[in-house]
């Protein structure tokens, strides 16, 4: 084997192995990968019981019921709404007729089980995401009369 030759031979299995590490990491990441919708949204797409993704929208006035660290509340985007149960410590901010995101998956009952809870941090502020959602399907204007 010439030099040459030994060259181009370090240079493809080095492509290999680089290719393979992208080809894994991609694998990886696709499974935990999460999108995003709004109540109106979860219907339409048939998403499977146990997939995870994130839902946004408003909390629904008079619907967050609390024991201990247990909570349950329903997230709607003023047409649909989607009863949601947390087990843990709520946001600070958290509250009805706030924005909301969360993290997790429906159960076969067609509850979303959260894992994970994000609260606005200020009245001005609704994630580029939410409000694209909204603007999009003309839904919740001036969100604050959301119950």
């Amino acid at each position: 084997m010439t030099r040459k030759q030994k060259r181009l031979a370090v240079i493809a299995g080095l492509s290999t192995v680089v290719l393979a590490a992208v080809v894994f990491i991609a694998l990886a990441m696709s499974s935990t990968a999460a999108f995003f919708v709004v109540p109106s949204e979860v219907g339409e797409r048939q998403i499977a019981t146990g997939q995870a993704f994130r839902l946004g929208g408003i909390v629904k006035s008079d619907s967050w019921k609390q024991t201990d660290t247990v909570h349950d509340f329903a997230v709607t985007d003023c047409k649909v709404e989607v009863t949601a149960h947390f087990e843990g410590i709520m946001p600070d901010l958290f509250r009805e007729g706030q924005e909301v995101i969360l993290e997790g998956a429906l159960d076969a009952g067609g509850t979303f089980i959260a894992t994970n809870v994000l609260a606005k941090h200020d009245e001005n502020y609704v994630p580029k995401d939410m409000a694209d959602k909204f603007e999009e399907k003309g839904l919740c204007p001036g969100h604050t009369d959301a119950t």
